[in-house]
């Protein structure tokens, strides 16, 4: 009888204890489910940044052997390189990117004949 009436006369502190119990659980797995998700959309940055960059040096490589890079292809490397800078990218890609940047858009002429590689 005594515990029917503690309970009837402390229900509301019960009830509140409960929800305060039930929310704390519940931010505990919300918070666990977004560093993870962070953590995940972190290395998906890195990777794809990572990609990014090789294209970069990939391109660098292949123009510099032709001596020159066409108007089409500079576009090209200036839309993976802002994305490349946005990631947070900035480092020796940078530098080819910009020499990348000055090389001729046209190639060489050697005795009036057009040369390609």
């Amino acid at each position: 009888m005594q515990v029917l009436q503690f309970i009837q006369q402390n229900w509301v502190e019960w009830f509140f204890a409960a929800v305060t119990f039930t929310l704390g659980c519940l931010y505990r797995d919300t918070k666990k489910r977004l560093v993870t998700e962070q953590q995940k959309s972190s290395a998906i940055a890195e990777g794809v940044k990572s990609l990014l960059r090789e294209s970069i040096v990939h391109n660098y490589n292949k123009y510099l052997d032709r001596e020159y890079c066409p108007i089409y292809a500079k576009e090209s490397i200036k839309k993976v390189y802002e994305s490349y800078h946005k990631l947070g990218g900035n480092d020796v890609a940078t530098k080819l990117y910009n020499k990348l940047l000055e090389m001729p858009e046209e190639p060489a002429e050697k005795g009036g004949i057009t040369y390609e590689q």
